[in-house]
């Protein structure tokens, strides 16, 4: 039954005007008006102008359609990293950029142009790809914004602006002035969709069907060359491909010069195959009853030589170490044109580079059966070309892991082309005058960086260990074009360090596009001529770099030119894939020019999945759109499930786990409802206890509030976010919620306004409120900065959480003291027996509220002593209206419940034997009773 009304009127009921229901999706919009127009994140870099700087460079986007999950959770990251910093005393600004060039843009703005493209000056579609990526640039900068991001969004770095283009093609200069560049034939990536060459990092890998086939390739030297027992005998080769269409580019036969190969014999027929692969080749081709009669080393192969299966071509034998015995049948099929390995044992042994191969993918020069045709389409007609010839020794489907474009996503190929390369072998000096690599100087800074996780190291160090040379040419139109003046005589390129800086000054001013609206010799200095014929005459290079250069050069373009942009960077952190991508070519540009690596830590983050691991895509519409999720439930939903998962795995995402995450936020948000209601009047710098004259469960929790907050200002350090999540969902439900809100409502509700003990309650209150408010800032952001504004005032309180520092450990409790937390775990170790003891007497109506109990513990000597020294603390502790302490033989403590004794006070709901005492308030307990005196109030009309 409730209290009277006046005697209701006499306790000091919770009041806040903090909502209870958040309303986020229109709460939201407000608060981002408001930052906006106090220019919240001016604020934040006035209060820190002076602090040490941290940097976090951001990784650009590519601006070519909405945000997804993947965006929101790494741009959530991010602003976690930089609000935590921020508040933990670093002045840590944060710049965001976006990737504005390259294929996937080109190919939308074709798709729009449609053939009018062909009629339109280069300068026009450069132009229609600038309004392209300008529009998605702006509409994810808004959805980022949405979701709470703090930034400098007046004022983004984009790689299409003059400025950063400048920054690109000076880059470039650096490398090419030092002598890391060159223009070679060599077999590339090759997008045929695309009709451009492709960096391994724009390389993804799927299934893809083959046809796999065994192809004879008969000998035309004497066999006896090879082995005196081959005398006389018709002998052959059989080679393994999965490219049929690559036969018409085959010029020699590879073998491994240390393995054993044996010669089989079936029909008067010998075929020679590696002797580990003998097995699968004869079971492959037909030939089980094929005899071994000869064994000799690979070396023997060299330089024999063998008739093209189909043209009247002979195929050399060479040697080369790359040769496996894993599949296949130890002799390789070599054809310079389509593959790193074979065009470099072309070049050992002299052979045609040549491809015939165009850049749509369909073979030139070949027999009417397969001339002109797409390579792929030209497998039928080659096979069936072996088939008629008799070179077809067996057959079959592979389905196997093919490398696709990452743009188009359909299969590419290796196709020799002239390109341009950095050479990853250049030399370079050590400080000490001692040479190395590029590439090895690159492996040495990657050591000195901290990767998280530290798999990263490794990962990195492979790729960058066996990726060959780095290939920065393009053949499409939206970039930044490779700006280097070729003789139209001899084709040297100019490298002219005056020129090459007329250049960069005139893309600072112009933009990239004054390479497609200037004639060369606009651009030239008077009287450049070429240094190696004498040519005044010169053309420009058209190709474009490769989309990775211009984001690797943003350390150049960003960092180290505005005093709070310190180059190196504290850290990068990007998705798993970016060791191959942006992680790899930030270092290499960085190294080549600078000699060094341009962040000082490398952190990763994982794909997101759905609940079943798969990965988000239309067709499954399992995709969560974090816009939708923000408009819905709000942005908070967002950045709490971010905070939730770990992000250095792969992390999984669903509407059902957003709505569980919504249902912890609520929580949380109660949570603070409850601290900021019961400060209703509290004025710290008048009310607030000291800690010496607190309450021990005052002392207690205000501890246990220090301990969390080490733990989490830790993890901020460490970017364990997930943990910071779990650790403040569990503090606000079981250490506060079911412990300390529980046990301190009766007196924050029922003693006099000014008592000491209820001052004391609200001092702990407001200590963890300012605690926690600081702690759960840089996750939410937007409910961090709402309690901020309800916060009871103090002195000198900055307008925004954000623009204040993390609480310090101490200022919540002393020096951890070992005994004082022992006693309190022993307490709660009782509290849990008295709290089982109450359940069941529940159960069985033996009481209704644990305030209806008396509770009888029966303890062991020790605890007894324990217990006395808290006597005071044991019935708040309890939530009942009375304790019995006693002594027991026992090691164990027994609790037992039993109805409490007297009546029920009808003000607090405690039962005491004393109600009715005080004749001036007849239905009060004695304690009520005085809190009523203390608080002047008139006594009951009788």
């Amino acid at each position: 039954m409730p209290p009277p009304p006046e005697l209701k009127a006499t306790l000091n009921l919770p009041h806040s005007d903090f909502p209870m229901k958040a309303n986020l999706p229109q709460s939201e919009p407000k608060r981002l008006a408001a930052w906006e127009q106090d220019r919240i994140y001016e604020q934040i870099r006035a209060v820190r102008q002076d602090a040490p700087s941290y940097v976090l460079h951001d990784g650009p986007p590519y601006a070519n359609g909405p945000i997804h999950l993947g965006h929101a959770l790494n741009k959530c990251l991010k602003d976690f990293v930089v609000k935590s910093k921020t508040m933990a005393g670093f002045n840590a600004p944060y710049v965001p950029g976006w990737d504005c060039h390259g294929l996937p843009i080109e190919i939308k703005v074709d798709e729009q142009l449609g053939r009018k493209k062909l009629e339109m000056p280069a300068i026009a579609v450069r132009r229609a790809c600038r309004e392209y990526a300008q529009k998605y640039l702006d509409l994810q900068r808004t959805q980022f914004q949405r979701l709470g991001i703090f930034g400098r969004w007046g004022l983004p770095y984009s790689t299409m602006t003059p400025e950063y283009e400048s920054k690109i093609v000076e880059t470039f200069f650096q490398f090419f002035e030092k002598g890391f560049v060159y223009k070679g034939l060599k077999p590339v990536l090759w997008c045929m969709h695309d009709r451009t060459a492709l960096a391994e990092a724009e390389v993804e890998y799927d299934m893809h069907t083959s046809p796999s086939v065994y192809v004879r390739y008969r000998l035309t030297s004497p066999p006896e060359g090879i082995d005196g027992r081959l005398a006389g005998k018709q002998v052959s080769t059989i080679i393994w491909t999965t490219t049929p269409w690559t036969l018409p580019a085959s010029l020699a036969v590879a073998f491994h010069p240390d393995f054993e190969y044996v010669a089989l014999e079936r029909d008067g027929e010998v075929y020679i195959v590696a002797e580990a692969l003998a097995g699968a080749t004869k079971a492959a081709c037909g030939l089980e009853s094929a005899q071994e009669i000869a064994r000799f080393p690979g070396s023997r192969m060299e330089r024999v030589t063998f008739a093209h299966p189909f043209l009247d071509r002979s195929v050399l034998g060479v040697l080369a170490t790359y040769v496996t015995t894993d599949q296949g049948t130890g002799a390789v099929h070599t054809a310079p044109a389509h593959g790193v390995d074979d065009f470099a044992t072309g070049a050992r042994y002299g052979l045609s580079q040549l491809c015939d191969v165009d850049d749509g993918g369909h073979i030139r020069n070949g027999l009417p059966e397969y001339d002109g045709m797409f390579v792929f389409k030209a497998n039928a007609p080659i096979i069936s070309l072996l088939a008629e010839r008799g070179a077809l020794m067996g057959r079959e489907e592979i389905y196997h892991s093919y490398p696709h474009c990452w743009r188009c996503h359909r299969p590419v190929i290796f196709r020799a082309t002239e390109q341009w390369f950095i050479n990853m072998e250049t030399p370079m000096p050590h400080a000490d005058g001692s040479v190395t690599t590029f590439r090895r100087r690159a492996m040495e800074e990657i050591d000195g960086v901290k990767w998280d996780p530290a798999w990263g190291k490794e990962r990195i160090t492979n790729m960058v260990s066996t990726r060959p040379d780095w290939c920065i040419s393009r053949q499409r139109i939206w970039g930044v074009p490779i700006a280097v003046l070729l003789c139209v005589k001899c084709g040297r390129p100019l490298n002219d360090p005056a020129v090459n800086q007329r250049i960069v000054d005139l893309f600072a001013k112009e933009g990239a596009d004054a390479w497609y609206v200037r004639d060369a010799a606009e651009i030239l200095s008077p009287g450049t001529a070429c240094s190696s014929c004498g040519t005044a005459e010169f053309k420009k290079e058209m190709d474009i770099l490769d989309v990775w250069f211009e984001s690797g050069a943003s350390q150049a373009a960003v960092l180290g030119r505005e005093e709070d942009l310190p180059w190196p960077a504290d850290l990068y952190i990007e998705g798993g894939d970016q060791h191959r991508g942006w992680f790899q070519s930030s270092l290499l540009c960085a190294v080549g020019t600078r000699d060094a690596a341009p962040y000082r830590m490398a952190a990763t983050c994982g794909w997101t999945l759905d609940e079943q691991g798969r990965a988000m895509s239309k067709s499954l519409g399992n995709g969560v759109d974090p816009v939708d999720i923000a408009q819905r439930l709000g942005a908070e939903i967002v950045r709490l499930w971010v905070a939730s998962v770990d992000f250095r795995e792969d992390v999984a995402a669903s509407e059902n786990l957003m709505q569980r995450v919504s249902q912890t936020y609520v929580k949380l948000r109660n949570t603070f409802r409850f601290l900021l209601s019961n400060l209703n009047g509290f004025e710290p710098e008048k009310h607030a206890v000291a800690w010496e004259r607190m309450l021990p469960l005052d002392q207690y929790m205000l501890t246990r509030t220090r301990e969390l907050t080490e733990k989490i200002l830790g993890w901020y350090d460490d970017f364990e976010f997930h943990r910071i999540y779990h650790a403040l969902n569990e503090f606000a439900v079981a250490e506060l919620s079911q412990l300390y809100i529980d046990a301190v409502k009766d007196r924050i509700y029922t003693f006099a306004t000014d008592n000491p003990a209820r001052r004391s309650a609200q001092t702990v209150l407001w200590m963890i409120a300012e605690a926690l408010v600081r702690l759960v800032a840089p996750l939410l952001s937007f409910t961090a900065d709402e309690i901020w504004y309800y916060m009871p005032q103090v002195s000198n309180r900055l307008p925004s959480v954000h623009l204040e520092l993390f609480p310090k450990p101490e200022s919540l409790a002393p020096t951890f003291d070992t005994e004082f937390m022992s006693d309190w775990a022993s307490l709660l170790s009782m509290r849990d027996v008295a709290l089982k003891s109450l359940e069941e007497a529940r159960k069985a109506k033996l009481i209704g509220k644990a305030l209806d109990a008396r509770l009888v513990l029966e303890v062991p000597e020790p605890m007894s002593a324990l217990l006395a020294r808290y006597q005071g603390s044991l019935k708040e502790l309890l939530n009942v209206s009375q304790v019995e302490v006693i002594s027991g033989p026992g090691a164990e403590v027994i609790a037992t419940t039993l109805p409490a004794e007297g009546k029920k006070c009808e003000r607090c709901w405690n039962y005491s034997v004393h109600v009715g005492e005080d004749w001036r308030w007849p239905t009060v307990c004695e304690r009520c009773s005085a809190a009523l005196d203390e608080m002047g109030e008139p006594p009951e009309e009788s």
